[in-house]
């Protein structure tokens, strides 16, 4: 039977279901986002990461000792093989975070023995590995840029805990570490978002899981999707650089020059992103004690500012979201702006992960497609679909302008 063409070109694939998850829910009217039936404010409150992507691996919380079982093969993962570190040496020290995680990438899979074992045991063991090793890269690259030593991983820390270790070479006191656990859970998954599409679409082809990795840390790199938390962090720092003390009239100037307020507004939510709303308290509480509360304080002058200026232009769904907030998070743990969308990496390889074996294996309705969306041609080069194809020596120049 012929396939039906239905024409939604130009939007994004906005309000378009390509495929079914068991994996994450939202609610964009109410704010809303569920992992596996379990709220992301419960998980946030309760959990850890390692918890938490087990939950999106497995499909359920583990019991104490599978959770034991979980950390134990992330520790063992965490290494990063030496070639992969000695030539992260050999790279241009001013290459941007992102690119170095997309080029370390495609050297795990090489180092992975199971690389071309496509059975769900071996790409679940795959995941861990991932999961262990794209924060350690993040951190390398960060030490090695620097000129500084690649730190191992401590055995005596948490994953979020080993996280900060490995990149500031110092280890954070409980509530650091806390936060950074947190983040991380916040991140793990979000749908069919941008990144993960690109995952998914990858794995489709039967591509293996590293390339489907690859593709997303490349989505992921852009400013409109995981970019957006460092133009934040670049939006507050001009701000103070600048001395504005009228936060409204520079929201009204910004809008008025229809120029985005980064970190506003989502394509799904139409009120605030639920993951916001906790990393704003996570900001305040940081900011508190570190002696930063100017970048907290700075957000939400702008937040309430382009909220009555936004509603006063009947724009009431355009709200924080998870960028408007981590930035400041992120910025007091430490992080500098180019490294933030990579923390946003070590966080959603838990969901790109547990995506790409849905992908592969579905559930029992049968595996997804491989997808094939069309795009509608509307080439004219010669006055007609068909152009007469003309030998070099009697062409003449077409004119063209400037």
């Amino acid at each position: 039977m012929a396939e039906r063409t239905v024409r939604t070109k130009n939007i994004g694939l906005r309000g378009i279901a390509v495929a079914d998850t068991k994996i994450s829910y939202i609610d964009g009217e109410r704010g809303v986002l569920i992992y596996r039936g379990y709220r992301i404010e419960d998980l946030a409150h309760n959990s850890t990461f390692p918890e938490t992507a087990f939950l999106l691996l497995y499909e359920n919380l583990p019991t104490p000792e599978q959770l034991a079982g979980f950390e134990k093969e992330l520790r063992a993962a965490s290494h990063l093989p030496s070639f992969i570190v000695d030539s992260m040496k050999e790279w241009p020290k001013n290459a941007h975070p992102m690119d170095a995680l997309q080029a370390a990438v495609p050297l795990l899979a090489m180092a992975d023995p199971e690389l071309f074992d496509e059975s769900r045991q071996a790409n679940l063991r795959k995941a861990v590995r991932l999961m262990a090793r794209v924060p350690a890269v993040v951190a390398a690259w960060h030490r090695v840029r620097q000129g500084l030593d690649v730190l191992p991983p401590d055995e005596s820390l948490s994953h979020a805990a080993n996280f900060l270790w490995q990149t500031f070479g110092r280890v954070p006191d409980s509530e650091a570490a806390r936060v950074m656990d947190v983040c991380l859970i916040l991140h793990a998954d979000h749908t069919f978002n941008a990144s993960t599409f690109a995952c998914r679409e990858v794995a489709s082809t039967r591509a293996h899981m590293y390339a489907g990795v690859a593709a997303g840390v490349g989505a992921l790199s852009g400013e409109l999707h995981g970019g957006a938390n460092a133009r934040v962090m670049e939006m507050l720092q001009k701000i103070v650089q600048d001395g504005v003390t009228d936060i409204r009239g520079w929201v009204r100037d910004r809008l008025e020059r229809k120029e985005r307020i980064m970190g506003m507004g989502h394509a799904v939510y139409k009120t605030m992103d639920p993951r916001a709303k906790i990393l704003k308290r996570l900001a305040f509480d940081l900011g508190e004690k570190a002696g930063q509360r100017i970048w907290p304080d700075l957000t939400q002058a702008i937040e309430e500012a382009a909220m009555a200026e936004l509603s006063a232009r009947g724009k009431t769904n355009i709200q924080p979201n998870v960028d408007f907030y981590s930035a400041s998070v992120y910025h007091i743990l430490g992080f500098p702006g180019d490294l933030m969308t990579c923390i946003f990496a070590a966080s959603r390889i838990a969901g790109w992960c547990a995506h790409i074996i849905e992908e592969k294996y579905g559930d029992a309705q049968g595996k997804p497609a491989l997808y094939r969306p069309q795009a509608e041609y509307v080439g004219d080069y010669c006055g007609k679909l068909d152009c007469e194809y003309v030998p070099p020596e009697k062409r003449r120049m077409a004119s063209t302008t400037g």
